[in-house]
């Protein structure tokens, strides 16, 4: 049996799985982030990480000594310092704090490519730059799937998934430019190698079996591709949750500084990417300061199905914790736009769920413009179960959303990993496109097509209008809370 651990934003989730790839039980805990003292500080605590692995493993496997490997991923870009006694110096910062302003225009300066302040190593100047004892202390800069396989085996590594990863975590040559104690920051490996065995200690810790091998996961937009069987030329994935990233497998080579255009875990193909802030953190926003919070998600998502498509000419921008791909823009704002005494909050709940449809195309028609094809989107996560919005994503998209029979795309991709590392399959493309399967698949409605290009047209340009007086407003918050 195989034993998955993925760390989210917002939850935990764990699953047993056979070695045939049948899932045995799954489990999942809701995670939160802390309160902060400033709108770019996101942080989490690691402790609730292990706390909440132990408490799965308690209640999912049965047999810890019938368990041949477990598999740890995670969100990233989340850094977080550990001490010479393997314990957290500080919370963690997760992909969603961009503090490091000043830091990623430092390091894209000298990087000569863009670098986002939520990516490791503007983190870790910051650390060195404003918390200079913690960087001090600091033993190891480790991602959250990375400080989990380190306080199981001892080992500390970090996921390298592919080549041209290096502007999103680092080089032996930047930080030697920036002046880093290089000692700091752990060796590579790469997704489905060998990361270490459960040591005596953790056996005892999590109610494990010493000696139980530990195989790399690495960052959740990467393992998502295995666990949608996004792993030939002209799939796309849309990994959807509190945030959003749509993730292309391609033969092709491409740059461009509004996509990540990086290596793909399977040898021979790029992984084209674009991840949009918050999606489904936006429909959590809207819920909980619309006066809607005792509502549950489908009662909210089913009030906005009876709203006709394009919200009654209602556009939301969701930008609530700044925007990257493909605007890139930490100081971006979200706006309700064309609200009227017509409107009510079934419109704000259709509006925000089409905002999200509006986004993935804006990062589609990016990739697009560059020559590249996307046949098809597979879509996984808690969103991919309402068939609403993957309606609305395939309406404004234009493309065909397929939806994987298990929709936990992060443990079903740890899952092919371990099958990998296990060597009960040869390659990461054969073991994925085997145990993913498709369930449903939804196809654009070509009677909403003319409405959506409208309003798209219309979302893009409310942006750009905007832009300006988002950043002042942005300044101007700066400036009071400094």
């Amino acid at each position: 049996m195989v034993f998955a651990f993925d760390i989210g934003t917002t939850a935990c989730k764990g699953a047993l799985f056979s070695l045939k790839g049948e899932l045995i039980k799954s489990l999942s805990f809701p995670l939160s982030l802390r309160e902060e003292e400033s709108s770019l500080f996101h942080e989490a605590s690691p402790e609730e990480w292990l706390k909440i692995l132990k408490k799965i493993i308690g209640e999912v496997v049965e047999k810890p000594k019938d368990l041949e490997a477990l598999v740890i991923s995670g969100n990233g870009p989340t850094l977080l310092p550990v001490s010479g006694k393997k314990l957290p110096l500080m919370p963690a910062m997760t992909w969603m704090d961009r503090r490091s302003l000043e830091e990623a225009k430092l390091i894209s300066d000298l990087m000569g490519t863009f670098v986002d302040p939520s990516f490791y190593l503007p983190k870790a100047l910051w650390i060195r730059n404003h918390r200079p004892e913690i960087y001090r202390e600091t033993k190891h800069f480790l991602s959250c799937p990375e400080y989990v396989i380190f306080s199981l085996t001892g080992k500390p590594f970090m996921v390298f998934p592919a080549k041209g990863f290096e502007p999103l975590i680092w080089s032996k040559e930047i930080l030697q430019v920036l002046k880093f104690d290089s000692d700091k920051f752990p060796p590579f490996i790469k997704p489905g190698d060998f990361a270490g065995n459960i040591t005596e200690d953790a056996a005892k810790e999590f109610s494990l079996a010493p000696g139980i091998p530990v195989f790399a996961g690495g960052p959740d937009f990467i393992v998502s591709l295995l666990g949608t069987g996004t792993v030939f030329p002209g799939r796309a994935c849309d990994r959807s949750g509190t945030s959003e990233g749509i993730n292309l497998c391609t033969d092709k080579s491409v740059r461009d500084k509004r996509l990540l255009c990086l290596g793909h875990v399977i040898e021979g193909c790029n992984n084209i990417s674009g991840i949009i802030s918050t999606t489904g953190k936006a429909l959590e926003w809207f819920k909980g300061v619309s006066g809607n919070g005792k509502k549950d998600y489908q009662e909210l998502i089913d009030e906005a199905s009876l709203i006709p498509p394009g919200a009654e000419s209602l556009i939301f921008l969701p930008y609530l914790s700044g925007e990257r791909a493909p605007l890139w823009d930490p100081l971006a704002r979200a706006a309700f736009i064309g609200l009227t005494l017509q409107h009510t909050s079934a419109h704000l709940s259709r509006a925000v769920l089409e905002s999200v449809g509006y986004a993935i195309r804006d990062v589609i028609s990016t990739m697009e413009e560059k020559g590249l094809e996307i046949k098809e989107l597979r879509i996984t996560g808690s969103p991919s179960r309402s068939s609403l919005w993957n309606q609305i994503k395939a309406d404004i998209s234009g493309k065909e959303i397929l939806v994987p029979k298990f929709k936990d795309s992060e443990l079903a991709g740890d899952l092919v990993l371990a099958l990998y590392g296990l060597k009960i399959y040869d390659s990461l493309q054969k073991a994925s496109d085997e145990i993913v399967k498709i369930e449903t698949v939804y196809s654009p409605k070509e009677e909403n097509r003319e409405r959506y290009d409208f309003i798209f047209g219309l979302y893009k340009k409310a942006y750009s209008s905007l832009k300006d007086i988002f950043h002042s407003l942005s300044k101007e918050n700066r400036r009071i809370t400094e």
